[in-house]
């Protein structure tokens, strides 16, 4: 039997549960808004379908067959379970409860996302987070993420979600390390500097600047690399050299005086700079847990909390 004739099946089903409940073709077509006629000729439909006579009629009065007890008992049932898996969908869509796993760039993830997921918890406590921390391209789908942070200036393509704020990268060192090294003026003296650089790949030890249409590459060594932007802030802040830094990781120390951001009028380019998206798959019908989250983290980071 096709998909089709099942659908059709179950519709002719749920017509005969309603001519038994109401004990009339009538009444059953006002109930469900069809005509009688459609109404008798479902219940033929099943009856041929099933090679059994499931109504006597009378001209005042239906009575079921034994059979037809039997077909009615089991549609009820299946009726029955298709109200339960409605009302549970329902209470899915409509309750703020469960576990929502989110994943997100190291530094975002420890930065950005932890800072305010204790306030999350405390605020609802029917759910819970599961944060994956991971600088590698993590799928939807496939590793079960209800919410993903990526940076990007292309979110991919079937997914919906909404830019939460822009990452900027500066490169930064302490008053410590410049008060006995020259002041870099331009991109090409940082060779002359040590440089904390992240040391993951080659590329990584090859800094790239930006200022209006102008764009220039210089290579950069140091005698320590960390893949870790906490890492860097802290060895940067014990004058070990210039580093490149998330302004988000970096603001508290360039406020109180301990990190100075140089080449300031040069915008440093790296894949971890650029617009920072939340997303979750395409679907009409989001989980309460998940929409719930993703408003109050918008929230938390568009006000700087």
């Amino acid at each position: 039997m096709t998909t089709s004739k099942h659908i059709e099946l179950l519709q002719e089903m749920s017509i005969f549960v309603s001519v038994v409940n109401t004990g009339s073709f009538s009444k059953s077509a006002r109930q469900l808004g069809v005509s009688p006629s459609s109404v008798s000729r479902a219940i033929k439909l099943l009856e041929q379908q099933l090679g059994v006579c499931l109504l006597q009629r009378t001209t005042r009065s239906l009575r079921l067959s034994e059979t037809g007890r039997a077909v009615y008992e089991r549609c009820t049932q299946l009726e029955q379970a298709a109200k339960d898996v409605i009302s549970l969908c329902e209470s899915y869509h409509q309750t703020a409860q469960g576990t929502v796993k989110i994943a997100a760039p190291k530094a975002v993830a420890h930065s950005l996302i932890h800072p305010n997921v204790m306030a999350f918890l405390g605020k609802f406590p029917n759910i819970d987070v599961h944060l994956v921390l991971d600088d590698n391209a993590l799928d939807l789908i496939r590793d079960e993420i209800d919410i993903l942070f990526k940076i990007t200036n292309e979110p991919p393509q079937g997914l919906i979600g909404r830019s939460v704020m822009t990452i900027e990268h500066i490169v930064a060192a302490s008053p410590k390390y410049l008060a006995t090294h020259s002041i870099p003026t331009h991109p090409k003296e940082l060779v002359q500097h040590s440089c904390i650089a992240l040391g993951e790949t080659d590329a990584d030890a090859k800094w790239r600047f930006r200022k209006g249409t102008q764009k220039l590459t210089t290579p950069v060594s140091g005698r320590y690399k960390a893949n870790h932007t906490r890492v860097r802030l802290d060895a940067a802040l014990q004058g070990f050299g210039i580093t490149s830094l998330p302004m988000f990781v970096s603001k508290d120390a360039l406020a109180s005086g301990d990190l100075i951001q140089v080449l300031p009028e040069w915008q440093f380019e790296t894949h971890y700079s650029g617009e920072l998206w939340m997303l979750y798959p395409a679907t009409r019908h989001i989980p309460a847990k998940v929409s719930i989250f993703a408003d109050f983290i918008v929230q938390r980071l568009t006000r700087g909390c």
